[in-house]
């Protein structure tokens, strides 16, 4: 649905007080009536008639011959609301004027704003923020250009860039669309992490072009977020990207995702009385998440892993090789030699990971599974197999929906994986910080308050964060990473 806006302030929405539950769905109309006696009873008739529910009605304006109101209603989803307003265009006496929903609303003008550390309200603060003040502090970095961190934003900065090539589960949508969800992206990191990020789309699929754009902004930011670039382009990148930059450079949809998938599989096999060095893992999709998942699990020191795409089992090398190629493993992926199917894979596994597709398995695929199976059903919106078909057949489940147990989400990594990485001034973030990452965001929840719908903890979690970013700090030290050292070494904590 195409929104159409008229009079709507974009000051006026107050989306801390406004928004409710995302599964109810609001809109808000503006409508032009004749001044007639029932044309608002036909209106709201119209509207029961459609089963939706009137929240609020506001005057705009009045004159003799026509009234203008503003109408809040809630319905079941955009169709219903697209049928709401269908039949209202049909009313005579009635004129739709604009339409929107709280989504749109909240998106009104963008979701940032530029902000300063302090006002510049006399001759001499502005003579100390800008020239001639500010050129002592460009000479001092000049001759010495790690004072960067100290005297500038680069400290506390990350660029969060993508080329709109896989926004969400939409695909390839263009570098505009990409804008709301890179500014919300932006919003996490601030609001979660305390850092300083910044949305940039690029008008561009090329690589090399992205490597260099990239390369060229990068002295004013401390890291790099690669955020909604496709495969396999994206491996390309962020490799030239780690090889070439001193700062860190992470593909959240890789990594993010990755860190977040071990740290649940560690609860769960502590759930299920498993060692992870025995545990038999099958990985359906190789993507960019599905391969950055089967590094980081090998790296852990998993028992045994398996991994298909849609043509069926492609990665099915012995652990000692894969151990000692995990940097090359897009190397062991068989595409054009399936050796199997997945429901071959499946047999006699631990866990199932899928990052994949929705509505793959059934549930009598689970059966063949080990006992006390785990399953991480985790393609949005519509997982590879429900809960209702899967709880009957495994003992943990998790999906990457909130409306499900043990919701799979980013944002309980890379806040607290770029927070840490930024307090020591990190030049990467490298497998023991992510392997760091994912032990501390484990051990968040207690051993005793572990369950079979308890395997991560919320994302409001106010410890994810700071647990994360310590042990990441503590690991970009030991592993060489860090040019300063963490704070709590520091006495700053």
């Amino acid at each position: 649905m195409i929104w159409r806006w008229l009079g709507f302030g974009k000051d006026s929405y107050q989306p801390e007080k406004d928004i409710g539950p995302y599964s109810n769905y609001r809109l808000a109309i503006r409508l032009e009536l004749n001044q007639k006696p029932g044309v608002f009873a036909k209106l709201t008739n119209a509207i029961a008639k459609e089963g939706a529910s009137i929240g609020a009605v506001d005057m705009i304006s009045a004159t003799k011959t026509k009234v203008v109101r503003d109408i809040t209603l809630d319905t079941k989803n955009e169709e219903h609301g697209q049928r709401v307003l269908d039949r209202l265009e049909k009313l005579p006496d009635v004129k739709v004027l604009s339409a929107s929903d709280r989504i749109f609303m909240l998106h009104l003008g963008g979701k940032l704003k530029m902000g300063s550390k302090f006002q510049i309200s006399t001759r001499n603060t502005l003579s100390m923020a800008y020239t001639p003040g500010v050129g002592r502090v460009s000479q001092a970095i000049a001759k010495d250009p790690s004072l960067t961190y100290r005297f500038t934003s680069k400290s506390n900065s990350v660029a969060v860039i993508t080329d709109g090539s896989a926004i969400l589960g939409l695909g390839d949508l263009g570098p505009e669309a990409a804008l709301p969800v890179m500014e919300g992206k932006v919003m996490l990191f601030q609001q979660f992490a305390g850092i300083d990020a910044w949305p940039i789309c690029l008008n561009t699929r090329d690589p090399e072009q992205i490597i260099q754009t990239i390369t060229n902004i990068a002295p004013g930011f401390g890291g790099i977020n690669l955020e909604d670039i496709s495969a396999p382009r994206c491996f390309e990148i962020e490799r030239r990207l780690k090889a070439t930059l001193d700062i860190p450079v992470m593909h959240d949809d890789q990594h993010g995702t990755a860190v977040v998938i071990l740290s649940a599989l560690l609860n769960a096999l502590k759930v299920t009385n498993r060692e992870l060095n025995q545990t038999k893992v099958v990985v359906n999709g190789l993507g960019a998440a599905g391969t950055a998942c089967c590094q980081l699990l090998i790296a852990a020191g998993i028992g045994q892993l398996k991994g298909c795409d849609k043509k069926g089992l492609v990665l099915n090398e012995p652990m000692d090789v894969l151990r000692s190629t995990n940097d090359h493993l897009t190397n062991f992926i068989h595409y054009d030699q399936p050796t199997g199917t997945l429901q071959q894979a499946l047999k006699g596994a631990d866990v199932f990971i899928g990052l994949s597709s929705g509505n793959i398995l059934r549930p009598k695929d689970l059966k063949p599974m080990a006992p006390e199976a785990i399953v991480f059903a985790l393609a949005n919106p519509d997982p590879e197999i429900s809960p209702e078909d899967a709880l009957g057949k495994c003992r943990i489940y998790a999906s990457g929906r909130s409306d499900y147990p043990n919701q799979s989400n980013n944002l309980l990594a890379f806040p607290g994986l770029f927070r840490g990485a930024l307090d020591v001034q990190a030049k990467e973030i490298n497998q023991a910080m992510k392997l760091a990452a994912a032990h501390a965001l484990a051990n968040v929840i207690p051993a005793q308050s572990l369950n079979d719908e308890y395997i991560i903890p919320s994302v409001f979690d106010k410890n994810v964060v700071p647990a994360i970013a310590k042990a990441v700090a503590i690991a970009a030290k030991e592993t060489g990473m860090a040019r300063r050292n963490p704070k709590h070494e520091e006495g700053l904590e």
